[in-house]
């Protein structure tokens, strides 16, 4: 449970406050806030649920809704089949379960683990995603209920949260040089993209850019070189 718990502090920090803000706009675009809530608990994704929201608010249909949520989450497919060696123990009911919860900070954390030779701990793994989505249920239904008061959370800064909390969960995965130079990589084709005018596309082309000139430098790297 504090194996748990440590390793899902930073999502819970960075959790709560953008909840919070989904809650708050999801009830001022006219969604009820059991229903607001109730995403939080049954989907559990942050793009798809404020995907959702906005094609709420312009009145599109429920397939067209579930179509581009459905596209928006495809890359938990990818996610699903790096992480599944490492929970072939998981069966059923709780294989199910870790996979719902899974999102990409989860992954991220879960990923480095059993890449520096963590042994799956069914105790860590269910108390840092349950603790991850209580947090992000509870920040919903608290800016739902606020969601009357507060007209505009953009003064709040609560969009730097979410920031941060991939900044936390990005410097335990530098292990090496190699992984600081697709960090570094990665942020300077993002910042570049963006000043050339990508500004919707720039994380995610600087994503690729920087995957596949890792990839290309750990192919070229001598053995205990990119160490």
């Amino acid at each position: 449970m504090k194996l748990g718990f440590s390793r899902s502090l930073p999502i819970v920090l960075g959790y709560a406050p953008v909840a919070f803000a989904f809650g708050v706009l999801a009830t001022q675009q006219g969604m009820p806030i059991w229903l607001a809530t109730a995403t939080s608990v049954l989907m559990f994704a942050g793009s798809g649920q404020f995907i959702t929201i906005s094609l709420w608010f312009a009145g599109a249909g429920y397939i067209s809704t579930a179509l581009a949520v459905f596209v928006t989450n495809l890359r938990y497919v990818l996610m699903a089949v790096a992480l599944a060696p490492h929970v072939r123990s998981l069966k059923g009911l709780s294989r199910f379960i870790y996979g719902w919860q899974i999102t990409d900070e989860l992954f991220a954390v879960h990923i480095t683990a059993f890449q520096q030779g963590w042994k799956l701990n069914r105790t860590a793994i269910f108390s840092a995603t349950t603790l991850a989505q209580a947090s992000w249920v509870l920040g919903t239904l608290v800016g739902g209920l606020c969601g009357s008061v507060v007209t505009d959370v953009k003064p709040l800064g609560l969009d730097y949260a979410i920031s941060a909390m991939f900044l936390a969960l990005l410097i335990p995965q530098c292990t090496d040089r190699l992984h600081t130079i697709t960090a570094v990589l990665a942020a300077f084709f993002s910042v570049a993209l963006h000043l050339a005018g990508l500004h919707q596309w720039n994380v995610v082309l600087a994503t690729i850019l920087a995957a596949t000139m890792g990839t290309l430098l750990a192919r070229r790297a001598k053995p205990g070189e990119a160490a």
